[in-house]
């Protein structure tokens, strides 16, 4: 506990800044997050089949990238330079035919390195596109996804008899689930209310926000999954008694992607 407690404060040490500061710092600390969660996709990977260094030499070009070529107007609606993803598909697909030995590089491996730069680029875009927007949404969005994981233990440890889906993560239960919802989703509302805007459609915030809490489980539980599979407890040990980044952001890289659905009924 008292290794997780710091390092979780070293962490909060570092992004409070960068969040408070804006600008330059906090763009290279989103660049910094997004690299480190591409190495940590490709790392839990490369446990059971290592990748051409050229493969990830691209993959790590590309997404800056990605990220640069994504932008938002006023109307919330995002646009991307299409010969970005063109490049992407060429240089992540094509290497396959050329290296032309499945033991070192197949389609399987192809599509999941373009995956997961194509994902990983597009959603750590909205902390960039949301932060331009009104950086408290970012802070709303933190709190379903903190608060319901939270909650979602406690409750859990309490009432909690019913599993949720055993096979990816034999911890969670159904009243785990609804009661983190429920919590989370009443103090994300009464946040969002008291500070981005008191003059919301009270009825459309939680419907929104509940179901963003469910998002943020379904994505944590979509983690688990690939961890599973990979037979790996955490993506990695970069924040000793938490695990890596994507063990961090993973329900709120999902609540990220969700809440561009509905952003503009808000």
């Amino acid at each position: 506990m008292k290794i997780r407690i710091i390092s979780a404060a070293v962490a909060l040490a570092i992004v409070i800044p960068l969040f408070l500061i804006g600008g330059i710092p906090y763009s290279l600390g989103v660049l910094v997050v997004s690299m480190l969660a591409l190495k940590e996709y490709m790392g839990i990977k490369e446990t059971k089949k290592e990748l051409p260094i050229l493969i990830k030499l691209l993959a790590y070009l590309l997404i800056p990238l990605i990220m640069l070529s994504i932008s938002v107007d006023d109307h919330y609606l995002m646009t991307i330079d299409f010969r970005i993803l063109s490049g992407l598909f060429l240089v992540l697909l094509l290497p396959m035919v050329l290296f032309h030995e499945r033991k070192i590089y197949s389609i399987n491996d192809a599509c999941y390195v373009t995956a997961g730069v194509l994902f990983i680029g597009f959603s750590m875009s909205y902390l960039e596109i949301y932060y331009s927007l009104n950086k408290w949404l970012l802070v709303y969005l933190f709190l379903i996804t903190s608060i319901t994981d939270t909650y979602a233990l406690f409750t859990g440890k309490l009432i909690g008899k019913n599993k949720l889906l055993e096979v990816v993560s034999p911890k969670k239960t159904w009243e785990g689930f609804i009661g983190g919802s429920l919590v989370g989703t009443f103090v994300s509302v009464m946040f969002y209310k008291t500070v981005i805007n008191p003059d919301v459609v009270l009825g459309n915030l939680i419907i929104i926000t509940l179901f963003l809490t469910i998002i943020g489980q379904l994505g944590d539980l979509f983690f688990s999954a690939i961890k599973r599979y990979y037979e790996q407890k955490d993506f990695s040990n970069i924040m000793p008694g938490h695990g890596g980044i994507l063990d961090r952001l993973d329900s709120f890289i999902f609540v990220m992607l969700a809440f561009s659905l509905f952003i503009t009924l808000l």
